[in-house]
């Protein structure tokens, strides 16, 4: 029998406030009555300050991101349209094969996993596409496989450098709400996230946020789709109302996350991510262990995907960790399961909450025979977040 809390270190679903949870335990309501938009129409405004999105539009779709992802293309694009991706881990590849799978002319662009986005080679196909074929670039913003953020802003200024007018299609899932994304700044046409990340709600709304040259396109893209169809949402969604029956509790539970990220102030929020991400990894280095991403400028402050020794299965560390110690991290991915396990530190999260982490993974790591220092990783990330330049002080929304 399992006594005390059970500890998700897991990048997504992450944990949810116990006031987004009280939020969320309402009774059902009719989604069509006269009042409904008092509590939708505000959800939309508030996610394009997440987003930072001033003269975009905002949609909902019941989901995860994934159904995002299909919204996102269907809408947009032609089957056969030529577009250009790059696959650098798990998430980037199923956008990749998803998009074969819809009927889209696929260029790829093979990277390691543990690179970020291939900007480079992006410029040189994009400055080689003359007749401009390729009808839009994607971008996995933070990998969750690998540990690995991209920059986002480097491909919009080779699109721009190589006078080129492709759609920016940007995967947000495990950054938005939780790393510094700026979508008009950035240029992006469409971003994609979802609800159970830096949102900090459970999985089940698909959100994207759509530029108006991606509004534009969607008026004639001629890819098959119903359900996720851009005009009926936006029709029923200029009075706050939905094409379908909205998952209705998810969306007060929005309501309060979104108040939360407000009184902390998004800038606040994305400086926590970092100082607590920052504690993470000077852990794992006391460890003596390394990231998957190849280099520090490519670091999530979402998750760190962490290489245990050669002669280390990963699964074991999991396995320990689960079964003995009632916490749950992440598991290596593909190409990567056995070699790696990953520390998501995003959403509702302190230090405290990092400091288990660690210490908890230290212990699973010592058991599967990692040689290591019992109290080093933990020690390390205290003598961070100790120091009175990182101890910032943090804005905590007090429980209502």
């Amino acid at each position: 029998m399992r006594t005390g809390l059970s500890h998700l270190f897991i990048p997504g679903p992450t944990n949810v406030p116990e006031v987004v949870r009280q939020a969320m335990n309402v009774p059902m309501q009719d989604m069509r009555a006269p009042d409904f938009g008092d509590l939708t129409l505000g959800l939309f405004e508030g996610m394009k300050s997440v987003l930072r999105c001033e003269t975009g539009t905002v949609m909902f779709f019941p989901g995860s991101g994934s159904s995002a992802w299909e919204a996102a293309i269907t809408n947009t694009l032609n089957p056969g349209d030529k577009v250009l991706m790059a696959r650098y881990g798990q998430f980037s590849s199923l956008w990749v094969e998803m998009a074969q799978r819809l009927g889209l002319n696929v260029e790829v662009i093979d990277a390691a996993w543990g690179a970020g986005a291939p900007v480079n080679e992006f410029s040189a196909r994009l400055a080689n596409d003359c007749k401009d074929e390729i009808k839009a670039v994607f971008v996995t913003h933070n990998e969750t496989a690998t540990g690995v953020a991209s920059d986002v802003a480097a491909v919009r200024r080779v699109l721009d450098e190589n006078f080129h007018d492709a759609l920016l299609f940007v995967d947000g899932v495990s950054s938005v709400g939780s790393l510094d994304f700026q979508m008009e700044a950035w240029g992006v046409d469409l971003v994609v996230t979802g609800s159970q990340k830096g949102l900090m709600l459970p999985a089940g709304l698909g959100i994207l946020g759509v530029s108006e040259k991606a509004l534009e396109a969607s008026k004639t893209a001629t890819m098959r789709r119903a359900y996720f169809e851009f005009a009926d949402m936006l029709k029923m969604n200029a009075d706050g109302y939905f094409p379908y029956t909205p998952p209705t509790q998810l969306l007060h539970g929005l309501r309060k996350s979104l108040d939360r990220i407000g009184a902390e102030g998004l800038d606040t929020v994305i400086a926590r991510h970092h100082r607590l991400a920052e504690g993470v990894r000077r852990g794992v280095s006391a460890w003596g262990l390394s990231l998957v991403a190849e280099r520090p400028s490519l670091y999530s402050d979402t998750v760190s995907a962490i290489r245990v020794p050669d002669d280390i299965d990963a699964r074991q560390v999991l396995r320990i960790a689960y079964e003995d110690y009632n916490a749950s991290f992440g598991s290596g991915l593909g190409p990567l399961a056995g070699k790696v396990f990953r520390i998501g530190h995003l959403g509702d999260l302190n230090e405290g909450m990092c400091l288990t982490a660690l210490s908890i993974a230290e212990m699973a790591l010592f058991r599967a025979g990692v040689p290591l220092q019992l109290g080093s990783g933990v020690g390390a990330a205290q003598a961070w977040f100790a120091d009175a330049a990182n101890a910032r002080s943090v804005f905590h929304v007090a429980a209502e």
